[in-house]
């Protein structure tokens, strides 16, 4: 029989889960200002001890490695939530931009950091695939309606996106524009290079 003293098995979980939170939001912070912030110091962030941030990721590596799942999953959420499959899909565009970019803006500072964990164009491909997919089934179904330009290959499409989120985001590091008028460039941006309001053949 477990001692009353010993915390049960949920409450470790939900300790750890508490844990791993805290960590990644510091992370995100700290990073975003200090690139080359130590795991001490993100530990001191996170209100946790370094034995504590080294129990869930063994290196800093595993760290950011963690910090950039966690955004994609973010990402991955506030797209589906978007509805991207419903309505017309020049609308369901904006809905997609404007949801994503939010996510996007809050790690915008960080995310040249988190680059050094993908060290291969194929890390960094499967990392962004399910993002990709997404894109490229909403470009499909807006050629089909003529919302986009037919002429136009879907992987094109989405890599632009992609594309210019990303730089959107290293404006926003940099301090070349601020996050809300990167998303209106964005909301401009997008639907332009996907030839919206252009059929094609």
């Amino acid at each position: 029989m477990p001692d009353a003293q010993t915390p049960s098995r949920p409450r470790r979980r939900a300790d750890a889960e508490r844990s791993v939170a805290a960590i990644l939001e510091a992370a995100v912070e700290l990073l975003g200002r200090r690139p080359d912030a130590s795991m001490s110091e993100i530990a001191s962030a996170a209100g946790l001890t370094r034995q504590t941030v080294y129990a869930h990721y063994a290196s800093r590596e595993a760290l950011l490695t963690a910090v950039a799942e966690r955004a994609r999953g973010q990402a991955l959420a506030a797209i589906d939530a978007a509805a991207p499959a419903e309505g017309p899909p020049a609308e369901a565009l904006e809905r997609l931009i404007a949801a994503w970019w939010e996510t996007v803006a809050r790690h915008a500072r960080v995310l040249g950091t988190l680059a050094g964990a993908y060290p291969s164009d194929a890390a960094v491909r499967e990392l962004h695939a399910p993002i990709v997919e997404r894109l490229e089934r909403l470009a499909r179904r807006g050629q089909r309606a003529g919302d986009f330009d037919r002429d136009l290959p879907a992987g094109w499409m989405a890599a632009a996106f992609l594309g210019l989120m990303h730089a959107s985001a290293e404006q926003v590091a940099v301090g070349g524009v601020d996050a809300a008028d990167a998303g209106r460039a964005l909301a401009r941006a997008v639907p332009r290079a996907w030839g919206a309001g252009v059929a094609g053949r």
